[in-house]
């Protein structure tokens, strides 16, 4: 923690390690993976006393530090209470990010932040410039725990009619960090996750309420708390809501109609009960990996949609992943405006620069060329489905959790790629490029232009 107190000449003593502030991203994320690792790895950790293998451990840590929730054990029988306590905190600090974290240690002991930390937080919350980071890691705090406080009650309220209230305190706490940070972990046991609760109001209102609330990101919300005063909207703001909302619409609809009739999913519910679980099944491939549905009983149609929504994710500076809304916004933008005949990409009535169309393109083709390879190696390694190979890896790179129940039974082999995906998911996939090969500089000259033939 002292670097963080450092002034700012001081920083020159730490150029000896040469590291890029997307480098230190990638080795602090790892750092805590390894640590939550052998903390999973004790036997206190375990109810039966034995220690965990280490590939299951760092799939267990990999998961919760990546805010995924896929499992190779089950977390709500397999772990005790010590063991769900290091899950959770994993959760906390991968959701809101190391250096937040870090960042909270500082101000409680009144340390300086440093230009170097501040150079990290913009690249951890994906900012364009320093301005007035700082204050925006306080908001990310204060809104964090406020929104998991007031989630807590209410779950571990709702909960203390089901469980003595020590154990609905904790539920209510444990799971509230988990849905706010989009991580999908849940302490039921049996890997049933919230499927007891498909036709419950209150603890579908409240889990989607912390899901989208994690899912939109730390910018989003601070401009919706500052409305009232403001009584405006950043264009960032409004394509994440409105994309969020239409994506949460879209999904329920789709989801309804296909599973309406499912004698293994919806059909048996009440038309109330439907409507919750449309929506509930919609709104967790915002990657969360919370359901009360089945996911593989539901129809091969409702699963591949469920795919699309889960490599779409969550937005920027949130606690989610995939490709996020305003990617997926931007790319249906320019096939819009290509079709309409149009050099500009305007989005309430804001016109958007070429650069960002490129970013936009880089990143939707490295998430489907992540995606279809680890989909293609695991099809020779695990004897299963395609689509079940399909809907996992895509979970992982999107950091949801939901699955179709490959990930216990992976190999050893599988195991180890789903934890990568899950990392460079987490991290982003602009991030670790960056990580491994740095930016060149500004292009001094330009080649002369050429033409080919496109379609």
């Amino acid at each position: 923690m002292r670097w963080l107190a450092s002034p700012i000449p001081k920083i020159t003593n730490f150029r000896f390690l040469k590291l890029s502030p997307p480098q230190i991203l990638v080795l602090g994320f790892a750092a805590v993976i390894l640590t939550g690792t052998l903390l999973l790895m004790l036997p206190m950790s375990s109810t039966s006393g034995v220690s965990l293998k280490f590939i299951d451990a760092l799939f267990t840590a990999t998961s919760a530090t990546c805010v995924t929730g896929l499992v190779v054990v089950d977390t709500g029988t397999y772990f005790t209470v010590f063991g769900q306590i290091v899950i959770m905190l994993l959760i906390q600090v991968g959701g809101l990010g190391f250096m937040t974290m870090a960042t909270l240690f500082a101000l409680v002991l009144k340390r300086r932040i440093s230009l170097r930390d501040r150079l990290i937080l913009q690249e951890a919350m994906n900012q364009s410039s320093m301005e007035g980071i700082v204050r925006l890691i306080r908001k990310v705090l204060i809104y964090s725990l406020v929104i998991e406080a007031a989630a807590a009650a209410i779950l571990s309220l709702r909960w203390a009619f089901d469980m003595p209230l020590g154990r609905a305190v904790y539920f209510g706490i444990f799971h509230a960090v988990s849905m706010f940070n989009n991580a999908g972990f849940d302490i039921f046991g049996d890997y049933r996750s919230l499927t007891g609760y498909v036709n419950d109001p209150i603890v579908n209102f409240v889990v989607m309420f912390l899901i989208i609330s994690g899912g939109i990101g730390f910018i989003v919300m601070s401009d919706l708390v500052e409305f009232r005063h403001t009584r405006r909207l950043s264009l960032h703001s409004k394509v994440v809501l409105s994309m969020t909302a239409a994506l949460i619409l879209l999904g329920a609809v789709v989801i309804f109609v296909f599973e309406f009739t499912n004698s293994r999913t919806m059909g048996p519910l009440s038309f109330g009960g439907k409507i919750w679980a449309a929506f509930f099944q919609s709104v967790t491939p915002r990657t969360a990996g919370a359901n009360t549905l089945d996911i593989g009983s539901l129809r091969q149609a409702s699963q591949f949609f469920i795919v699309i929504l889960m490599f779409i994710g969550a937005s920027p500076g949130s606690t989610g992943g995939g490709i996020k809304t305003t990617t997926f916004t931007l790319m249906i933008g320019a096939v819009i405006s290509m079709l309409r005949g149009r050099e500009d990409i305007v989005l309430f009535r804001y016109r958007l620069a070429q650069e960002r169309v490129f970013k936009a393109l880089t990143i939707t083709l490295l998430a489907l060329l992540l995606v279809v390879s680890v989909s293609m190696i695991l099809s020779t390694t695990e004897d299963r489905a395609f689509l079940m190979i399909l809907f996992e890896t895509t979970s992982a790179f999107a950091t949801v959790g939901l699955s179709m129940g490959l990930t216990p039974e992976l190999s050893q082999f599988g195991k180890i790629l789903i934890s990568l995906t899950m990392f460079a998911g987490r991290l982003g996939l602009l991030t670790l490029a960056y990580a491994i090969g740095p930016k060149q500089g500004k292009q001094l000259y330009k080649y002369p232009e050429g033409k080919m033939i496109i379609g």
